[in-house]
């Protein structure tokens, strides 16, 4: 049974295997044909939910006795930008189209880091007050090179593509409170994406 927070994955369509002789009615009855799932899917954990899995959870998923690095990334809310003080940020996404980006994009990092072996991406929406976690990518590895690289690939990537937005909440200041752009660098050049535009 899928959670109320849009579960954590991996998937499986939960159809039971059955093998064995039919009867002759049974076999006159047409069967419902198996869902084909990407095998891969059960090397990732993925989650847009209220809340994040606890960091042992993560950890005890990437764990794998082929590999020897797991590489991480924890974003946290900090309490200033640009001079004004930070009280809590607010998240807001498309909740299905994200999970899809989310699944697409490790997808997409186990055919570019060809070793690695499970992936996590999770994000909250929501509040976020400061000090709390927001986002948690990561990957485990033989070796730690790929584990690195593999994850700061899936934090770039991410905000560039997973359609969720984050709203600055500023103190004693809440109406001049900003939805934030992701500006990441992409082949040397500042890249502007993912902007949320608000409805007058």
């Amino acid at each position: 049974m899928a959670s109320p927070n849009n579960s954590i994955l991996p998937l499986s369509d939960g159809t039971p295997h059955t093998s064995g002789q039919s009867s002759n009615n049974e076999s006159q009855t047409q069967q419902p044909m198996p869902i084909a799932i990407d095998d891969n899917e059960s090397s990732f954990l993925i989650q847009v939910s209220e809340t994040l899995p606890p960091l042992d959870t993560i950890q005890t998923f990437l764990s794998s006795p082929s590999c020897g690095a797991i590489s991480t990334f924890t974003g946290i809310t900090r309490n200033n930008y640009a001079g004004k003080i930070v009280t809590h940020l607010s998240y807001e996404g498309y909740t299905p189209m994200a999970i899809k980006e989310l699944k697409a994009l490790c997808r997409d990092a186990k055919n570019k880091f060809k070793s690695v072996d499970k992936l996590v991406a999770v994000h909250i929406v929501g509040d976020c007050p400061v000090g709390e976690a927001s986002v948690i990518v990561g990957c485990s590895s033989p070796h730690r090179r790929e584990a690195i690289q593999c994850t700061e690939y899936l934090i770039d990537e991410l905000k560039g593509r997973v359609p969720i937005w984050k709203k600055e909440i500023y103190e004693g200041d809440g109406e001049n409170s900003v939805w934030k752009e992701n500006v990441e660098w992409f082949e040397g050049r500042r890249r502007r994406v993912m902007v949320k535009e608000e409805k007058n």
